[in-house]
């Protein structure tokens, strides 16, 4: 008879799928940053202080006045205050990417942002085709 036969190989098959587990050792957690330096923590805490959102002297310790000093700050920005500290939080305060050090520097710097008037300049060829049609 054929069934015993066919029942084997599937039986075999179901088996052959069960092996070891994978098992995650805790890794993923330590991806990024950890924490704040102290000396990033110093540089922050004096710029906080001297926006005035901050008091006292820089300790270069990432205590919890100077997590509320920056969640006030960003909040008060419009930026995100969860995750400390934003990006543009840092580089609003001065404390953004060093370029010194770059073999192109001029390739960062800022492009000027078009004036308004150059871009109702720009807008007004258009509206008038629109206009002719």
């Amino acid at each position: 008879m054929s069934s015993p036969v066919y029942a084997a190989t599937t039986a075999k098959a179901k088996t052959a799928h069960h092996g070891k587990k994978r098992v995650r050792r805790g890794s993923w957690k330590r991806h990024g940053q950890q924490k704040i330096d102290e000396q990033r923590a110093r540089e922050i805490q004096e710029a906080l202080i001297r926006q005035n959102y901050l008091e006292g002297s820089p300790s270069g310790v990432w205590d919890q006045r100077t997590k509320a000093a920056m969640v006030k700050y960003q909040d008060d920005h419009g930026w995100q205050t969860k995750v400390l500290p934003d990006s543009r939080a840092l580089i609003a305060l001065g404390l953004g990417p060093k370029h010194e050090n770059l073999l192109n520097p001029e390739s960062v710097e800022p492009t000027p942002a078009a004036s308004p008037a150059t871009t109702r300049a720009n807008a007004k060829p258009l509206e008038s085709a629109r206009n002719q049609r």
